[in-house]
């Protein structure tokens, strides 16, 4: 069994109108969720063993609190230029490459492309993952190359609004 935690970055900030929208920093209200939602998961006794983020600086910051909650270091966090601006279909393609190694992966990115993922594998429609929502996911695949809608399901949501 697999499993996979598809996170969308914490809430970001808007103070800066000139800034791109990649570098765009988390306000406060993200850097106060993102190292409670990682406590969350920690104290469910979920450990990742892999962490993957868009180098988009709110998911990777992000991604940052989770490591340093989990004893990871900011090093280990892979960084995948194709999860910013992603469709499901690239989302899908990176799962697919994951080492096989890792049998429990974060995965730091955005919508619309974390909750047209989440849909694509669930049978509850879900209308909006949040920021700094978690969506879980189990698989029975025995190779990330395996991973498709019949070997998959979306197990629980954890939601900063519902948790927090």
């Amino acid at each position: 069994m697999r499993s996979l935690y598809l996170i969308r970055h914490a809430k970001s900030s808007w103070d800066h109108p000139g800034l791109r929208d990649f570098d765009r920093p988390l306000n406060s209200r993200g850097h106060r969720d993102a190292p409670q939602m990682a406590l969350l998961l920690k104290n469910k006794g979920i450990r990742p063993n892999f962490i993957i983020s868009s180098p988009a600086k709110r998911a990777l910051t992000t991604a940052q609190y989770f490591a340093q909650t989990f004893g990871i270091a900011e090093e280990n966090i892979a960084r995948e230029e194709d999860i910013y601006e992603a469709s499901t279909s690239d989302i899908l393609r990176i799962l697919r490459g994951l080492p096989d190694e890792a049998h429990t992966v974060f995965l730091f990115g955005h919508n619309p492309s974390l909750t047209d993922t989440v849909n694509h594998f669930s049978q509850e429609y879900i209308s909006n993952i949040p920021t700094c929502g978690v969506a879980a996911l189990v698989t029975d695949a025995e190779q990330w190359a395996e991973l498709h809608q019949d070997n998959t399901r979306l197990m629980q949501c954890f939601f900063p609004k519902d948790v927090l």
